[in-house]
């Protein structure tokens, strides 16, 4: 494995991240055996970046992880998030009726607390704002993670789907070691502007979905889809956009076959080839894809790939929106 630094702070990182959502929450059926070998296998692999949420299957996912988080807490730079509340108590997306957003520093001090309870430790790496709450100013809310820091509750600070003017914002009031947003072949808001910020301010990017949900892999039938797998509401799933999906993915596979590598390590190595300040977490619940992941670290590419990539991604445009049109509203705020 191959490793990058956090921001400025010298926290040296895996290149390739570990996202466990689909552990526990979104994804269809899970399996917690599998699961927990996954994550051994991600220590094998030197891949010490875990990411996780308070969201995720309503704090489920955080207990999952610390069976195998507490008796290797020196070899694992783990990551929470916090915000995203379930008025019936019943965890779902972020697009969801009964699913909203609480920034409030009142809210994120009980949130930090049931997180340390959940991950069995007693200080968080990198603790997120899962996004920026309309309702709350960024300075207020970003004043009340820094008590964290100073409270030893939390080592560093980051926004996930902020705009740059929110990142400034909370950059001025305290560092801001990392910004997680989605990135990838297919979806590039961050580009321009908010990178731009983010580099100039020295915070790496973190991207997120960096294999579009799985549907840049050439292994996704959207058509089988559990019924509980949340991609089955998002725009970019649905039947408008599936022919110039597959005639993407299909043309992409060729592209990766030409690079002996398989379509999820050429997407990857196009995300970790656009700056080495830039750390993906494409999340996984079985083994297998783990190492088929950690292996993208090892494709090399050209200038001619990287314009053939985006020429084939610009030859079909229409891939569909990555958020429902609520979600969409929260991001880039």
């Amino acid at each position: 494995m191959q490793y990058r630094k956090l921001g400025t702070t010298g926290e040296s990182l895996s290149a390739v991240g570990l996202g466990c959502m689909g552990m526990s929450f979104a994804y269809g059926p899970t399996d917690d055996a599998e699961s927990i070998a996954t994550l051994h296998k991600a220590l094998d692999l030197g891949i010490n970046f875990w990411d996780t949420a308070d969201m995720y299957a309503n704090g489920a996912n955080e207990e999952l992880i610390s069976r195998v988080l507490v008796p290797n807490r020196d070899k694992v730079f783990i990551a929470t998030k916090f915000g995203f509340r379930f008025k019936d108590g019943v965890a779902g997306p972020s697009s969801a009726g009964g699913t909203y957003f609480d920034g409030r520093p009142e809210w994120l001090k009980q949130a930090v607390d049931k997180s340390l309870q959940r991950l069995k430790i007693d200080t968080i790496d990198l603790y997120y704002a899962h996004r920026i709450d309309p309702n709350v100013p960024v300075e207020e809310m970003v004043g009340a993670m820094a008590e964290l820091v100073k409270l030893g509750k939390v080592r560093y600070l980051g926004l996930s789907e902020a705009s740059a003017a929110s990142i400034r914002k909370a950059h001025a009031v305290h560092p801001i070691a990392a910004l997680q947003s989605e990135y990838s072949i297919l979806t590039r808001d961050v580009e321009g502007t908010i990178l731009n910020t983010v580099r100039e301010l020295g915070i790496t990017l973190v991207p997120y979905s960096p294999l579009a949900r799985g549907l840049v892999t050439h292994t996704l039938d959207t058509s089988t889809l559990a019924e509980n797998d949340f991609r089955r509401t998002l725009p970019r799933y649905q039947e408008a956009v599936a022919d110039n999906n597959k005639r993407l993915v299909e043309a992409f596979a060729a592209l990766a076959s030409d690079k002996n590598c398989t379509p999820a390590q050429l997407a990857l190595a196009w995300v970790l080839a656009q700056g080495n300040d830039i750390i993906p977490i494409p999340g996984t619940k079985k083994r297998k894809y783990l190492e088929e992941n950690a292996g993208a670290v090892d494709v090399v590419l050209t200038t001619a790939d990287l314009d053939a990539i985006d020429a084939l991604v610009k030859k079909y445009p229409d891939t569909g929106a990555r958020y429902s049109e609520g979600a969409m509203k929260l991001v880039n705020h």
